[in-house]
């Protein structure tokens, strides 16, 4: 999203602690600046304009505005930093997100079929976290959705309200954008519920694919003529999402399928075979004696120790040295470890040693990389895409068990290593910004929490530590979740 000077007269200098930069964008309802907060962080602060500011319908529009963006602030929105609606001249700060819209993309060029695929994922887990709050958008639409790197974002809640919502305020109002209106938008505006957001991302589908809208038209008035009672034009669409945008567009709220159920669906599409998930479980793979590559297998020369000196390893050594290991191996996709009569976790004997205390290496190949690993406990834990986490058997790779992620991670570019804390297995599944504390034995979840986007998890024993974007550190309870 390309930025330019603040040279307009009229616009304020500072929103709250916040200089303003450069102009974002304007709109009906106001401008949006690029501004830092005092750490650097990058925000973008809307401003209301000076003459809705005066009106005190327009101020409590706005106040809901603020209060929807911050209760669907995570992965899939602009989360909010701080806001003054009771302000002169109202304003909001959201994380600056530096990506064009799709609409900007479009204007470029449509998208294939593979980024159509990732389109449709991305946004029906954005409406199922607006949904779960408890929200209805009202108005998707290309210029309201950031195509970011790594997964899209829903912008814009001005016209958004609490699905429970009486409207008293609006009655007779028709309030979205044409195109991507609903039926129910233009027949009943107060009975519109979150499947007017699914109708609205369908014909955001069909833009993406085609350029065009379903119902396109010169007149807006024909247009929602035709969107009430004409069928849509889904020529252009890949054929595969044919059938799922016909029922995201269906005349009668009740045939549209939930964000939820589009999860499931575009998953069946990314993965017509059904196997999804379990291509990245990893599966045992014993190698060929003969066939030891030094790059692969490091072979170490022992002496079999006098039996006085033996010791127990501790398990936070095997634990910190397996873990090592692993680094070097995971990035690569491929993992090896030796076993033998005396346990896991001592190095391959060289091959002049005495084949009785040799031990043999077991190697595992995940389906998909980048797969992350790391040594807890007594267990060896990994997580890749689609899987957010999955037990391994040091001594012969086994899977004891695997947990799938909540959602198709679609175009995920890195996985991060499961950690450990209050004796369970934490981790972040790739492409998701979900927090899950698993129990080790079993992989059944303790508990969870949603993270707001470009928040970072470390561990700290028995505590699991969370790093929001604003700065802000929570110190959870590994043991429940609980804030401490």
């Amino acid at each position: 999203m390309q930025s330019r000077r603040a040279d307009y007269a009229g616009f304020p200098e500072y929103a709250g602690q916040y200089r303003l930069e450069s102009v974002l964008g304007s709109g009906g309802m106001g401008v949006v600046h690029l501004a830092a907060s005092s750490s650097g962080l990058k925000l973008a602060v809307k401003v209301v304009h000076a003459q809705h500011a005066v009106d005190p319908e327009f101020r409590a529009r706005f106040r809901q505005e603020v209060a929807a963006a911050r209760r669907v602030s995570g992965a899939f929105t602009a989360p909010v930093v701080d806001a003054d609606p009771d302000a002169e001249r109202p304003w909001m700060a959201t994380l600056f997100i530096d990506a064009p819209t799709l609409s900007e993309r479009v204007r470029e060029r449509v998208l294939d079929a593979g980024e159509l695929t990732r389109l449709a994922a991305g946004l029906a887990e954005a409406l199922r976290d607006i949904h779960r709050a408890g929200v209805v958008h009202r108005d998707l639409k290309p210029s309201n959705v950031l195509m970011a790197p790594d997964g899209v974002r829903v912008i814009d809640f001005g016209i958004s309200r609490p699905a429970d919502s009486d409207l008293r305020t609006e009655t007779g109002k028709l309030i979205g954008t044409p195109p991507f209106m609903a039926p129910e938008q233009f027949q009943r505006p107060r009975e519109v519920g979150t499947a007017a957001d699914v109708f609205a991302l369908g014909a955001v589908l069909v833009h993406a694919a085609t350029g065009r809208g379903p119902f396109d038209s010169d007149s807006h008035y024909l247009v929602a003529y035709q969107v009430v009672h004409s069928e849509p034009d889904l020529t252009g669409l890949p054929a595969r999402l044919v059938p799922i945008v016909a029922r995201c567009l269906a005349k009668d709220p009740a045939e549209r399928p939930t964000a939820e159920a589009l999860i499931a669906e575009m998953r069946a599409v990314a993965y017509p075979t059904g196997e999804d998930t379990q291509a990245f479980i990893p599966q045992p793979r014993r190698p060929v004696a003969d066939e030891e590559p030094t790059h692969q297998r490091r072979q170490i020369a022992t002496e079999e120790p006098p039996a006085a000196r033996r010791r127990r390893i501790r398990p936070a050594l095997l634990a910190a040295g397996l873990g090592a290991l692993l680094t070097a191996g995971a990035a690569g996709g491929y993992l090896w470890w030796a076993a033998g009569p005396d346990g896991p976790g001592r190095p391959a004997a060289h091959a002049s040693a005495d084949p009785g205390t040799a031990f043999t290496p077991w190697s595992v190949s995940p389906g998909t990389p980048p797969v992350s690993c790391s040594a807890a406990g007594d267990g060896l834990f990994c997580s890749g895409p689609g899987l957010a986490a999955a037990r391994l058997g040091r001594a012969d790779g086994a899977t004891a068990w695997a947990v799938r992620a909540n959602a198709p991670s679609f175009g995920v570019s890195s996985s991060t290593a499961p950690s450990y804390a209050a004796g369970a297995v934490v981790v972040v599944a790739p492409g998701s910004q979900l927090l899950q504390v698993l129990e080790p034995g079993t992989g059944a979840e303790r508990w969870q929490r949603k993270l707001s986007a470009g928040t970072r998890v470390v561990t700290a024993d028995p505590y699991v530590v969370t790093v929001a974007a604003d700065g802000t550190v929570t110190a959870l309870d590994g043991a429940g979740g609980t804030q401490k």
